[in-house]
């Protein structure tokens, strides 16, 4: 569970151990979305994109890196049908794209530290805007209070947040799985993963505690097999379905 990242002593067993989630590279489908390079968007097209009939559905998916949340949100697109944005593969595309903003954005993801706001909420207001009036989980976001406040100034009021799935796992097992994922990523190395995950610590989990405040946080243990902590999932989609 990850407040055992927050305690000096950290204890793993084997019985935590489980097998690798299946990379997020051989998990994408057509409702899994990577978009390239477009015009830095104003406040008043996010308007345009977004304010059809009707807001967009959002679950915001939260868990230390490698905890599974790519996986998971696969699953969810399956069952429920959700278009899944991953903050970190819009960004990493948008760096592969040739964008103004990629040598920043490199510095960012191999330097463990969290990629300004502005760049993140553009990309995801894009990726939604394709997908007018859909049910989206956002992946990886929002990071810390620099991305709250960012999303709040500019979709807050566009969009339908349902809740938050929160995937809590122990560092020494996200470590491993993250080193297993061999997608040759720049920030899949041990020096990248702790400064993720020291950033993780320092600044997602306020805005965890925030939203688990605001009644909206959903608390799932992913320590286990990817099909075990579906089952967990799917029981935060039925509860917010009754």
């Amino acid at each position: 569970m990850l407040h055992h990242v927050l305690k000096p002593a950290r204890v793993l067993t084997s019985t935590l151990l489980s097998p690798l989630l299946t990379p997020r590279s051989s998990i994408l489908t057509s409702r899994s979305l990577i978009l390239t390079s477009s015009p830095l968007l104003t406040s008043c097209s996010l308007h345009s994109m977004l304010g059809g009939e009707g807001k967009p559905q959002v679950v915001f998916v939260l868990g230390p890196p490698g905890a599974g949340k790519g996986t998971q949100c696969q699953k969810i697109v399956e069952k429920y049908g959700y278009t899944h944005l991953s903050a970190g593969d819009l960004l990493r595309a948008e760096r592969a794209s040739g964008s103004p903003d990629g040598d920043l954005i490199e510095s960012h993801i191999t330097g463990g530290t969290i990629v300004p706001v502005a760049i993140t909420v553009r990309l995801l207001a894009r990726a939604m805007g394709n997908v007018p009036n859909g049910k989206f989980l956002i992946d990886g976001f929002p990071r810390n209070e620099d991305n709250m406040t960012g999303w709040n100034k500019e979709l807050q009021d566009k969009v339908d947040l349902k809740f938050v799935l929160f995937y809590e796992c122990s560092e020494e097992e996200c470590l491993r799985r993250a080193l297993g994922r061999n997608q040759g990523r720049s920030d899949d190395n041990v020096e990248s993963f702790r400064k993720r995950i020291q950033t993780y610590v320092t600044s997602t989990m306020p805005i965890v505690n925030n939203f688990k405040g605001e009644g909206l946080l959903r608390s799932i243990d992913s320590s286990g097999d990817p099909d075990t902590v579906f089952s967990l999932t799917k029981k935060c989609f039925e509860k917010d379905e009754q």
